[in-house]
């Protein structure tokens, strides 16, 4: 069975950035309220964006004055985190119609090498983006950028600070606003920077190194970070780490802003399983790990009063007898804890899961094409209506229909271009 074919993007191309920081992931990355009333205010819309390149294409740029135009309610951000070796410049924003699922392009929010995951703030007044590169300020490690958001949607960078490792890929903002917890791919690592009173960030609170290697000799030789996650109840915290299979456990302090290990310090997964990234289902009861080497996702028990966690299951997010290369990526729960989505990239669809209530366990439902190759990232949009998935390789975002009673998808419009795509947020509320 061969791979879905990507479908072509339907805009033209985007304007070509500065010279990139020193990347050294670049070729593990290719193969394997408040604020939103204020930006709707400003009437910032495709027309008011776009400039035209060669040809009359449009491309993607810093908003720019135009007259106020009449606010549409339905219309809403949406932030684009990339990878900047090829055509992006950095973070891009795009405005989404939440009753049509109509994806325009509006132009670049902020420059920065490889904004490849983005994290907002509660207060939606900042939002923060790891910065995947080896080196920062002389030292062997990536960075964490935070911006201010503008009214007109754009931001305006606060400040940057080192992430504690080579190769920062994920982060999160914890449930009270008091810091980032960052996971570094490159160094193998984890670390807490906390969130100073304007937003700025603090030097790491916490850096903790992993150790160990696992069974695959080519991806599993040494420690990878992949991402790091809260407990509902924001007390501990659960990093997937690729190369050594295992889910490290801590403890958050938000009052310290500090990660310190947990007893028990971690799960281990089946051996080469290489987890990449994890979430829980609100109840806090149990999460899941989607496993990049092996193409599965696997449950897991959750003790909300020690932390630990238990695997009790896995299901492939593959067809049977898919016989291509493949890798998986993203894990997302729907808002109303029922279904469970995972993209494959090679196969390059979304694996669709019913959620059993009583012990999480999953059922397949579909996959559902990407129109595109290798999606790397996916979200859901707050009210559980839009799946907008972000395929890397094929340059384009494509938006999909949630049905909320039986979790399927239908793919809705045309591919809507965009650089090197690694990341999809709207702000966290409506």
């Amino acid at each position: 069975m061969n791979p879905i074919a990507p479908a072509a993007p339907t805009s033209g191309p985007f304007l070509k950035p500065a010279t990139p920081a020193t990347d050294p992931a670049a070729s593990r990355r290719r193969t394997t309220g408040g604020h939103r009333r204020r930006w709707l205010s400003t009437g910032l819309g495709l027309a008011a964006a776009l400039t035209l390149g060669a040809g009359g294409l449009p491309l993607p740029s810093a908003a720019q004055d135009l007259p106020p135009q009449p606010a549409d309610p339905a219309v809403v951000p949406v932030y684009i985190g990339t990878y900047t070796s090829g055509d992006s410049e950095g973070i891009y924003l795009y405005e989404f119609n939440t009753e049509t699922g109509v994806l325009r392009q509006a132009g670049l929010a902020a420059p920065l090498t490889n904004p490849s995951f983005l994290a907002f703030h509660p207060t939606e007044r900042w939002l923060y983006a790891v910065s995947e590169v080896a080196q920062f300020e002389g030292g062997s490690t990536g960075s964490v950028a935070a911006f201010e958001v503008n009214d007109d949607g754009t931001l305006e960078l606060l400040n940057q600070v080192a992430s504690g490792g080579g190769g920062p890929c994920h982060l999160v903002v914890d449930a009270t606003g008091a810091a980032v917890l960052v996971a570094n791919y490159g160094g193998g690592s984890v670390a807490s920077l906390p969130i100073l009173d304007d937003g700025r960030l603090g030097d790491a609170a916490s850096v903790h190194q992993h150790e160990g290697s696992s069974v695959n000799e080519r991806r599993q030789q040494r420690p990878h970070a992949h991402s790091i996650n809260l407990s509902p109840d924001n007390r501990f915290a659960y990093a997937a780490d690729l190369g050594i299979d295992q889910v490290r456990i801590y403890r958050f302090d938000s009052e310290s802003g500090r990660l310190e290990v947990n007893d028990p310090p971690g799960v281990a997964l089946p051996p080469g399983s290489g987890p990449r990234h994890f979430t829980f289902h609100p109840n806090g009861r149990f999460a899941w790990v989607i496993n990049e080497l092996l193409s599965t996702v696997s449950t897991l028990l959750h003790d909300a009063g020690t932390g630990a966690m238990t695997v009790t299951d896995g299901v492939s997010t593959l067809p049977e007898g898919f016989d291509g290369n493949n890798s998986t990526a993203e894990v997302v729960l729907h808002p109303n804890g029922r279904f469970l989505y995972g993209s494959n990239r090679g196969h390059n669809s979304i694996a669709v899961f019913a959620v059993d209530p009583d012990d999480g366990s999953l059922e397949f439902i579909e996959h559902q094409p990407t129109l595109g190759d290798h999606p790397r990232n996916f979200v859901i949009d707050p009210t559980g209506q839009w799946l907008i998935a972000a395929n890397q390789n094929s340059d384009n975002l494509t938006v999909h229909r949630i049905d909320p009673t039986t979790g399927r998808l239908e793919q809705v419009g045309q591919p809507v271009a965009a650089p090197s795509p690694n990341c999809v947020r709207f702000t966290p509320t409506r």
